[in-house]
């Protein structure tokens, strides 16, 4: 598949280069552990907390539940309202006042709307993604966010209750394909398998309130953008530039809790240069 220009990705970096708002500083090295985001500096688990995210996904021992249903996402693109940078990373905000962009099935039980998309990626493509397969590390991962505006009167609300969030989870991976279109329908891979867990967000007020939801195959990333992101900074006009990188939390213990996947659970395919074993089987891609 050739790579396409996408003129409205372009438009979409020159907003973010121009929409630093907060001061942050991060000091970036070439060792992912070297240096964290003071984000994630204090505390890095909360007192009690017994569902934080991020977490390392073991392939082989999550649980195939037959019972997981295909989540189903409509988006409209005419509810993104504006974009702006956080100072740790960059939002993409919608009108979530009615259900015009809205998930459901899945393990949801009820109907989530998109609040926000945002992304999390590292200084160099060896890490940079939050959750990690395998101990696997993708160069970013895109978080959408929805809230449970059925059983909740407001985002902020959602955000303090055991089934408020519901976080869709999508790796990226470094190839020359870029995206076509300015949709977040277009970041979600056409492969209907995923992994969920019941989890935290991974930015402070860390609260145990996410369902998360994983998406097993990464959508493919063109590296001008994974650069486009590395060349945002944390810092405002007028103070030392410090660029937005490794913004990512640390992993987080799984505890007592069961990664369920919506599809079967194989064998993985053997690392490059390792020999497959007789009768081992393949995964379903």
């Amino acid at each position: 598949m050739p790579g396409v220009r996408a003129p409205a990705l372009a438009r979409l970096w020159h907003q973010l280069r121009s929409a630093r708002r907060c001061s942050l500083a991060a000091c970036p090295g070439r060792d992912r552990s070297a240096a964290l985001h003071p984000l994630w500096q204090s505390p890095l688990t909360i007192p009690g907390g017994t569902r934080q995210s991020p977490i390392n996904i073991q392939w082989r021992d999550s649980v195939y539940d037959p019972f997981l249903k295909p989540l189903t996402i409509s988006y409209d693109p005419t509810t993104c309202l504006h974009i702006w940078n956080n100072g740790y990373s960059f939002l993409v905000e919608f009108d979530d006042s009615t259900d015009r962009s809205v998930i459901v099935g899945g393990p949801l039980e009820n109907q989530y709307r998109l609040k926000q998309f945002h992304f999390h990626w590292g200084a160099i493509n060896d890490w940079g993604s939050e959750h990690t397969v395998d101990s696997k590390f993708y160069p970013a991962e895109l978080h959408l966010v929805h809230w449970n505006a059925v059983e909740y009167p407001s985002f902020e609300e959602a955000v303090m209750e055991g089934n408020g969030l519901a976080v869709i989870g999508v790796f990226l991976k470094d190839t020359v394909i870029e995206f076509d279109v300015f949709d977040p329908s277009c970041l979600i891979p056409s492969c209907p398998d995923y992994w969920t867990y019941a989890g935290s967000l991974t930015t402070p007020p860390l609260t145990e309130s996410v369902t998360w939801i994983i998406k097993k195959k990464p959508i493919e990333v063109d590296e001008d953008q994974l650069e486009a992101f590395r060349r945002l900074l944390f810092t405002s006009d007028g103070e030392e530039e410090k660029r937005m990188v490794d913004n990512f939390r640390p992993l987080q213990p799984l505890m007592d809790r069961t990664v369920r996947a919506s599809f079967q659970v194989r064998q993985r395919l053997p690392a490059r240069g390792q020999r497959q074993e007789r009768g081992a089987e393949l995964p379903l891609l």
